[in-house]
């Protein structure tokens, strides 16, 4: 094998290689962009579930409430 041969070999090596971290950086940059949308989305779960919990303690409280008084009705 000549240098001119090896020099081929080694460019088209290295044309594969540039390639394929192109391709890697191109689906590392999809996927951060992904997660940053999951992240927002879960956020928002979250917000949601706490604002729920807080809805769910209100109306606990409402019920003691009626409870309560249902009790002193009936007694």
């Amino acid at each position: 094998m000549t240098i001119d041969e090896r020099l081929e070999k080694l460019a088209e090596r290295h044309e594969a290689l540039t390639q394929t971290v192109e391709l890697l950086t191109a689906d590392n940059r999809e996927m951060a962009a992904e997660n940053k949308k999951r992240d927002q989305r879960l956020g928002q779960i979250m917000e949601g579930i706490a604002r729920l919990l807080l809805v769910a303690e209100a109306h606990e409280g409402r019920l003691d409430g009626h409870e309560g008084r249902i009790e002193r009705l009936e007694g």
